[in-house]
């Protein structure tokens, strides 16, 4: 058995204090507990705490203690019985837990005492003072390390850690099932706006620009967006915290940018593409160069031709492309694309120079003799004086 608590807890999440929200499940016996922060308390943020708890106890226990808490109830009836939210049911129904729901109020505060001030406990043990991380992947990895350290404590007056605890308790765990769960949000129309951006969540995410002016589809996770052409993703991004924000990636805006090079410059997609390391400084290095031999406008497209190189090539022989070529005094994409697809195959440094009237006569074969055809003549001289 288990029990499910989710409370909210305060972060500084890129220099910002947020309030984000802490899903925790606790197994009754042995203690074992899984901490996840999330930005929201939504079902898709319930749901993923769920899965990520299953995964460390690689297994799911037979029955699961809950608040009455919106992800998981659509109406509370008499007594305990719930009128529970369908995408809840698919949850238990596909992991084979059963639901168990305190009474409401005061009266049900008891019912379960293992996981209460659980929340509490962890963020003063291993949270204090108000962590700080660049997002919610970094502070994640602090609530794994804590559940980590919780795992070789003794609880109250036992004997045993909550590690040893949890080996005798784990063979009573369902095994998991072979199939994940999909645990995102299905939103079936997300309609694209003139700047190639969608709005979900009241946060704008870019999408390739060519799509300004349809309707799509997106996947929203506790997480991440994932934006969808018929069964085709075409954008994922890391999902926003804070309302009004936005996420634009400059590989989005190339083709545009490269028929409008001015708008390069100023574009919110380029400050987001440096702030994030993705335009590094060789891509800097580049521009500038290129700007210089070819004029701003000229060089700006020789630039976006070679961005577009990173959606066939890594980013790191993206980048050695860029250092060979300015090394020889040039800014031709091709010459970019020519030392990237050789950097993306292995080779480095300079080419093995060999001499080619070596190689040819190495290689050259011998002359055939002529003799022969000296002997065919003579024999059709013959022939004619017969």
């Amino acid at each position: 058995e288990a029990e499910v608590d989710f409370g909210e807890v305060w972060c500084y999440l890129d220099g910002a204090l947020t309030k984000c929200w802490m899903f925790v499940m606790r197994l009754s016996a042995s203690g074992k507990g899984v901490h996840r922060i999330y930005a929201t308390q939504a079902q898709e943020a319930f749901f993923d705490g769920h899965d990520e708890a299953f995964s460390a106890f690689n297994g799911v226990p037979t029955r699961i203690r809950y608040d009455n808490l919106k992800p998981a109830v659509a109406r509370v009836l008499q007594g305990r019985n719930r009128d529970e939210n369908e995408r809840f049911i698919a949850l238990r129904s596909h992991f084979g837990f059963d639901s168990w729901f305190c009474i409401p109020g005061i009266e049900g505060s008891h019912e379960k005492g293992g996981v209460e001030g659980e929340i509490g406990r962890f963020r003063r043990t291993h949270l204090v003072p108000v962590p700080a991380a660049v997002d919610l992947a970094a502070l994640n990895e602090a609530c794994r390390a804590g559940d980590a350290a919780d795992d070789r404590r003794r609880i109250g007056t036992r004997s045993t850690t909550v590690t040893e605890d949890f080996a005798a308790e784990a063979g009573y765990l369902r095994a998991l099932p072979a199939e994940r769960f999909d645990t995102a949000r299905y939103l079936p129309a997300v309609r694209v706006d003139t700047k190639a951006r969608v709005c979900v969540r009241q946060c704008h995410y870019s999408v390739p620009a060519r799509l300004a002016g349809r309707t799509l589809s997106a996947r929203l996770g506790a997480t991440f967006v994932e934006v969808l052409e018929g069964s085709r993703t075409v954008a994922r991004h890391t999902r926003l915290v804070h309302r009004g924000e936005s996420h634009l990636e400059l590989d989005h805006y190339l083709e545009v940018l490269f028929h409008k090079p001015g708008a390069m410059a100023g574009s919110v997609a380029l400050a987001q593409a440096r702030a994030a390391g993705v335009f590094s400084a060789t891509h800097d290095a580049y521009w500038a160069e290129a700007r210089r031999q070819l004029g701003d406008g000229a060089g700006t497209r020789a630039l976006c031709e070679v961005l577009l190189l990173h959606r066939r090539l890594p980013a790191g022989a993206v980048t050695s492309g860029i250092t060979g070529a300015l090394a020889v005094d040039s800014v031709d994409p091709k010459v970019v694309g020519i030392e990237a697809r050789r950097a993306a195959d292995g080779h480095s440094g300079d080419a093995e120079i060999i001499p080619i009237g070596t190689a040819a006569a190495a290689d050259s074969p011998a002359p055939p003799p002529l003799e022969p055809y000296d002997a065919l003549l003579g024999r059709g001289d013959e022939e004619v004086a017969g």
